[in-house]
């Protein structure tokens, strides 16, 4: 948890630079929403690449490597001034963060069983909402004391502390010894993986469409400033935060993961629906948190979804392929919305999005998620029920 909430500091953190990126780029808000979507670029073309490496040599390696990369090249990037040093460099750093994306999530997956996961996920997946809470309070004004290559160094010193703390503190799950487990056909095969995937993409939309405009929104169209915009929005992702660990305590309760990301995708397209509708008027900061609060509460579950359908031997991989397949979302959103939102205004940028969502809804498959659970036994299985004696 802590390694994934460092790397999201800067992962996620970018759009709260965006007055000072866009100020220093004379004004342009689509250049500058381009640096927000670089570390996604990074994090799209290693994911697949660093699950095999959690795959094949443990998930306490990968991430420590990974952490400590993406340190010194944070540290370096905040010397940096101009657009390509800047996207260089960030899309460097999420790169190597893309490691703890990979393999946090199969060393949870790897230490519970099927009937906690989805709570153990759901803990794991606050990280993001945390993370992006954090650089929500401490990158603004960072930024407005240091500029915004200083407020780079702030995530570069969490990144090395969090890699030091995992290379002491995690342990990788128990694995079967070399040689003596069969092979296992790839999951890809059927299409229940490749229809979770598709709806994760969908629902990023809607999330990034938030994320990257909320703190821009509040400060431009509602002229808060930044300091109160970034409480709110630190506020609002400690509520995200709460809610996927409802979704993935629900998923538990009722021994199904698809059921319950299908309905949040529902009320996601709702909640960003009514953002559409509310945001020339005076409620939309508080439809905002809220949609804030749901675009982020089902993102766990969709991961235990991919682990379970994928099985021990290809959870790493599919698990990088799923974080793939949602940073390429990540990253064509904030572009794509940026140009659509000093087109039109940000009411048409969040009705798009509410689209997405909507789709996401149909997407999902139906039966996957409980013909499949089991698949994924590395740590210890649940306890068999005890048989009640028949009175008489």
């Amino acid at each position: 948890m802590l390694a994934q909430g460092s790397t999201s500091v800067f992962q996620l953190g970018v759009p709260y630079l965006l007055p000072q990126l866009r100020a220093a780029l004379g004004g342009s808000l689509s250049s500058a929403a381009v640096l927000v979507a670089c570390p996604s670029i990074g994090l799209m073309l290693t994911l697949i690449l660093w699950g095999a490496v959690a795959d094949r040599y443990g998930e306490r390696l990968t991430m420590t490597v990974g952490l400590l990369a993406s340190g010194a090249i944070l540290a370096v990037t905040g010397f940096a001034s101009g657009v390509v040093p800047l996207g260089a460099g960030l899309v460097l750093a999420g790169a190597a963060g893309a490691s703890v994306n990979a393999a946090s999530g199969r060393a949870v997956l790897g230490w519970f069983g099927v009937r906690e996961r989805g709570l153990a996920m759901g803990v794991r997946q606050t990280a993001l909402p945390i993370g992006t809470g954090v650089a929500a309070l401490i990158l603004p004004p960072a930024a407005t004391a240091w500029g915004y290559q200083g407020a780079l160094w702030l995530p570069a010193g969490i990144c090395f502390a969090v890699g030091v703390f995992v290379l002491v503190v995690v342990r990788d799950p128990a694995r079967p010894p070399a040689g003596t487990e069969a092979r296992t056909p790839s999951p890809y095969r059927r299409p229940e993986l490749w229809r979770v995937h598709f709806a994760s993409f969908l629902l990023v939309v809607p999330q990034f469409a938030v994320a990257s405009f909320a703190f821009l929104f509040l400060t431009d169209a509602r002229h808060w400033s930044s300091g109160s915009a970034g409480v709110l929005l630190a506020a609002s992702q400690a509520a995200g935060a709460a809610m996927r660990l409802v979704a993935g305590r629900w998923s538990d309760r009722v021994t199904d993961r698809l059921g319950p990301m299908r309905s949040l995708a529902v009320v996601n397209a709702a909640v960003v629906g009514l953002l559409a509708l509310a945001a020339a008027s005076r409620l939309s900061p508080a439809v905002l948190v809220a949609a804030a609060v749901i675009t982020v509460s089902g993102n766990g579950l969709a991961f235990t979804a991919t682990a379970e359908l994928a099985g021990r031997q290809w959870s790493g991989r599919a698990m990088g392929t799923q974080n793939t397949v949602q940073n390429v979302a990540a990253a064509v959103t904030p572009p794509a919305l940026g140009v659509l939102i000093t087109a039109a205004g940000y009411g048409p940028g969040f009705g798009v999005a509410a689209l997405f969502a909507l789709a996401a809804s149909a997407v999902v498959p139906r039966t996957a998620g409980r013909l499949t659970w089991g698949l994924y036994q590395v740590g210890p299985p649940d306890p068999a029920p005890v048989e009640q004696p028949v009175p008489g």
